[in-house]
């Protein structure tokens, strides 16, 4: 889920950086273009932890631009198929939940849900209720905590969208979290 990599990073800068604090708006420029981004092969960037190596620029002739190769370490935070993560719930409706893990969202269609989850149109905020037979009720409503299974991910240029399901032993409502 979380990980230490090693990366490398082409920074771009325009001459009116180019003097005494170039290394600064260097690894400024770094940190504003890789953080919070994600980025296909390694995941979500959460943070630039350090810099590794930053190479002398190069001058390209037809732009005026330097280019600076730039090696860091950065927390990245990668999802896979099949991984059990903990979400909040953020919208509740007929053909499902919606729950959210930093830059993480899930679906949980109502079909992946276990059976005797009925969606209570009456409720508010609206809610998945289970009335187990000791009258004991729970309830899968926004801002709730629940163990899912992601069973397909999607990797946008902007988002990290996953289906997930809660249909299984272990999965679903955490109380107490």
């Amino acid at each position: 889920m979380f990980f230490l990599k090693h990366l490398h990073r082409t920074i771009r800068l325009p001459p009116q950086y180019f003097g005494p604090q170039l290394r600064t708006a260097v690894l400024r420029k770094l940190y504003e273009e890789v953080e919070g981004r994600i980025d296909g092969q390694y995941g979500y960037i959460i943070s630039v932890l350090n810099i590794v190596e930053v190479g002398s620029g190069v001058l390209q002739p037809m732009t005026g631009l330097a280019e600076f190769n730039v090696v860091y370490q950065a927390l990245v935070m990668k999802v896979f198929k099949n991984m059990v993560v903990d979400v909040v719930v953020t919208v509740v409706n007929t053909l499902g939940f919606w729950a959210d893990l930093g830059p993480l969202t899930m679906f949980v269609a109502a079909a992946l849900l276990p059976s005797y989850y009925k969606f209570d149109p009456a409720a508010s905020p609206a809610a998945y209720v289970n009335e187990e037979d000791n009258g004991h009720e729970q309830r899968i409503e926004k801002g709730m905590a629940v163990r899912a299974r992601i069973i397909g991910i999607r990797t946008d240029a902007t988002e990290i969208f996953a289906v997930g399901t809660i249909k299984e032993d272990y999965l679903g409502p955490q109380p107490g979290v």
